[in-house]
């Protein structure tokens, strides 16, 4: 793969028009601004990321997550692009240089197609198919299909958001960069090839769209056969994960220190183990010299270091493994790469952060909450698309929007429509639908 080709400006659904500028953007400013000032962006800010939406303790939810990590994907491709330039002299004064702020947008969109109430909404609209009354359905589907939704995944479900035209909406979906697009797709291949761990890139009703953005990129496919596709990884993919890779684990740690899970000594011995003795003793004195007593500012201190640190590891791990990456043969996350002590310190933390944090009571009340709402939408939905003639059937889909196809003669179409209207909730309106189709809460006019 070469880079020339890897950083392309054009737009899916656009090709063939050439943009007239009126103003001084670049195209992959032009999908950041898209994407921040979109209402599925805007929707993240009522979205657990980890723990359950906040009450007076104010913590991550999906929408801060992707400004964070937005924001260090942003630092990633700046500090790679000077380092890369120097080794690539052929590089200046190209689309290369505006690496930073295509990572910085697919960051934004990274958790776009997430449902409500995180890792347990995929479940439920996965086990819904695998395990519910979904299960009949499996002989009136195609396999492809099936595979898809009993796979469903919230990374291929924001390459669907992004790029599907749904109705009313113009060909290209939100018609963003091909670099970009490409940018997201952290498992580019498709749901036959989902194994055990679940994860792909794009439904079989986008594969096209990933095909063409491929192909125009010049990314190396791997496998295209008997309607199997993969790819290797976009180069810029890797900095997007590791944005996220730091970002989710050393905040998820500042927030259990905000609600107690863990204690302070606990958090500072996480944070500091990404260190040397030396430089440890270096940054608590900084932190007594310069008066910070509190100890929750004590822990942001701590947490920025760690991150600083983090960034300049990964930067450090893509240029000396710049090769591999472009030849589609390095193995894992640049995280997975970096130098022993700070690799050491991450695995630790995720370690804790199971046994602790995502195992602890918050936690798991919100996951078996989201669970049963998505369950009891999933049945309740599917059922009215399968049989859309009964009369309260026809009562639940007029709830849906009118960009979802839920009138298709078509049932895989109609099915999809509320997979597309379901993920979409936030974990508020979900929970708002939930009560008024059981009879728990009545609106008041």
């Amino acid at each position: 793969m070469k880079w020339i080709q890897l950083i392309s400006n054009k737009r899916l659904g656009q090709e063939h028009k050439h943009a007239e500028r009126h103003d001084d953007r670049s195209e992959f400013k032009r999908d950041y601004d898209r994407l921040i000032y979109s209402a599925p962006f805007r929707r993240l800010q009522n979205k657990t990321q980890v723990f359950p939406l906040p009450g007076s303790i104010f913590v991550h939810n999906r929408l801060t997550h992707s400004l964070e990590v937005s924001s260090l994907g942003q630092s990633l491709g700046n500090d790679i692009c000077v380092l890369l330039k120097k080794k690539h002299p052929e590089l200046t004064n190209t689309l290369f240089e505006e690496i930073g702020t295509i990572v910085s947008a697919a960051c934004l969109a990274h958790d776009m197609g997430n449902p409500p109430f995180g890792h347990s909404g995929e479940k439920a609209i996965q086990t819904y198919f695998t395990e519910g009354r979904g299960a009949i359905l499996k002989e009136k589907l195609s396999p492809g299909f099936w595979d898809d939704i009993t796979h469903f995944e919230g990374n291929a479900n924001a390459f669907r958001l992004l790029t599907h035209r749904f109705r009313g909406r113009r060909e290209g979906g939100f018609v963003m960069t091909y670099s970009m697009l490409a940018s997201i797709v952290k498992y580019p291949f498709s749901s036959d090839l989902a194994g055990k761990h679940g994860k792909f890139g794009f439904f079989i009703s986008e594969k096209e769209s990933y095909r063409k953005v491929a192909e125009e990129l010049g990314i190396k496919c791997e496998q295209n056969q008997n309607g199997t596709l993969k790819y290797a990884r976009h180069p810029l993919v890797y900095l997007v994960e590791a944005a996220d890779d730091i970002c989710y684990e050393i905040m998820d740690i500042e927030d259990a220190h905000k609600l107690k899970i863990l204690s302070f000594e606990e958090t500072k011995d996480l944070l500091l183990g990404f260190f040397e003795e030396e430089t440890q003793q270096d940054i608590l004195k900084r932190i007594q010299e310069e008066g910070v007593s509190d100890l929750n500012e004590q822990v942001v201190y701590m947490r920025a270091c760690v991150i600083g640190k983090l960034e300049r590891e990964c930067v450090n791990t893509f240029v000396e493994h710049e090769e591999e990456i472009l030849n589609g043969e390095f193995e894992g996350s640049l995280i997975k790469n970096i130098s022993k002590l700070p690799r050491d310190a991450y695995k630790h933390c995720t370690e804790v952060s199971v046994q602790k944090i995502y195992n602890s009571k918050p936690v798991l009340d919100i996951e078996l909450s989201g669970y049963k709402i998505m369950e009891t939408l999933m049945n309740v939905f599917i059922s009215a698309a399968i049989n859309p003639e009964r009369f309260y059937s026809q009562q639940l889909i007029k709830r849906v929007s009118s960009q979802y196809d839920i009138h298709s003669k078509d049932l895989e179409t109609r099915i999809m429509a509320i997979i597309d209207y379901i993920s979409g909730m936030t974990d508020i309106y979900a929970l708002d639908i939930y009560q008024k189709i059981n009879g728990i809460s009545l609106p008041i006019v």
